[in-house]
């Protein structure tokens, strides 16, 4: 007996996953963390009319959801002003960036990305086999103009850009933004990750035409509206572009609880307003932290602040091992120079006081920095 006949591709591929979770490293562990900060998750959670509505759904749990997430889309639609034909639901960005190259990327076919950028989007152009060809960040930051010029030079199918960015923090401008999609092929897809885009300053988001073909965003209720764990995530582009996500796509991948909770959500954007609000207050005080103790948090229209530790990849870690040593969940970006730093959740006060002592203590037990 031989076993499964995998493809090639994915007889090639390590078995791994792009980010060991909490859970895990507290079997290891064999104790819990004080403050789980190192996910982007909001831990400032999700509207109460959400958590309610999720509550309702739960006895109507037996049934699956409605496969056109119908309401949720309509409501989307007329939350943007837009068709409902320009809206997908998917299980979060991840389940829909997985859709997306699916429909895009054969074995071969070239994609474009930033050395460092969100690894799950990697994962899935490797499952198909596709070529993916990394440009280094500049100055913290995605460089959209140098991402679209080695997709012209490679005639890409894809072309990855998170704005806000995921690890680092950094953003561009909407202006910026369009000015740099000139010279971007017609025939090739520019995903534009905005998972974060409800933190970021006015402006961030571009004033895009949803007839243009070769661009599709994707945002989240992972974030800004507190939903990590329900899985909701939808793109918005041309009509033809959504539409070839049903070939593709989980008909049945969203269930009703997440479906009703993150329709509740959207109907409370007072909410909403409430968690941008103190999330700004965290990034500051997440800053100011970072200060006190040498080190310099970066620029963030995230829900999470990446620190400078001022040295290496291997002094970064070193300061995540003593922070995970004083019971903080931290993560840290994986690719040089980014590795030189951490990044730290926003969260409620009592939480970030948990974060202001164990950081102390942490540094307080590594050699002096060079």
């Amino acid at each position: 007996m031989t076993g499964p006949r995998y493809t090639p591709t994915v007889a090639a591929l390590p078995a791994s996953v792009p980010f060991v979770g909490p859970e895990t490293l507290e079997r290891q562990r064999g104790r819990p963390f004080a403050a789980r900060i190192g996910a982007n998750e909001s831990i400032f959670g999700p509207s109460p009319k959400a958590i309610h509505a999720m509550a309702q759904a739960a006895s109507e749990c037996w049934m699956y959801g409605d496969p056109e997430n119908y309401d949720l889309r309509h409501a989307l639609a007329m939350h943007y002003g837009i068709g409902a034909d320009n809206i997908v639901v998917g299980e979060g960005i991840d389940g829909l960036l997985g859709y997306l190259v699916r429909l895009l990327v054969g074995p071969g076919d070239a994609v474009v990305t930033s050395d460092g950028a969100y690894p799950t989007f990697n994962f899935h152009v490797a499952a198909q086999g596709g070529s993916l060809h990394r440009v280094p960040y500049s100055n913290d930051a995605e460089d959209l103009p140098a991402l679209i010029a080695c997709a012209r030079e490679l005639d890409a199918k894809l072309v990855y850009f998170a704005n806000p960015d995921n690890p680092m923090g950094t953003w561009a401008s909407g202006p910026d933004i369009l000015s740099a999609l000139d010279p971007l092929p017609d025939q090739t897809v520019l995903l534009l990750d905005e998972a974060y885009v409800e933190f970021a300053p006015e402006g961030t988001a571009p004033a895009l035409p949803l007839d243009r073909e070769n661009v599709i965003r994707m945002r989240t209720f992972s974030k800004a509206y507190g939903m990590a764990g329900a899985r909701v995530g939808y793109a918005m582009g041309a009509s033809g572009l959504i539409r070839s996500f049903e070939k593709v796509r989980n008909h049945f991948g969203m269930s009703r609880i997440a479906q009703a909770g993150a329709l509740a959500a959207l109907g409370d954007q007072e909410y909403l307003q409430s968690v941008v609000t103190q999330v700004d207050a965290a990034r500051k005080r997440i800053a100011v932290i970072a200060a006190d103790n040498g080190l310099r948090a970066l620029p963030s229209a995230t829900n999470f602040v990446t620190i400078d530790c001022g040295q290496d990849g291997d002094y970064a870690r070193a300061v995540l091992q003593a922070l995970q040593a004083q019971d903080m969940f931290v993560r840290m970006p994986f690719v040089a120079p980014g590795d030189r730093c951490i990044r730290i959740s926003c969260a409620p006060g009592p939480v970030l006081d948990l974060f202001e002592r164990a950081l102390a203590a942490a540094l307080a037990a590594l050699p002096a920095k060079r």
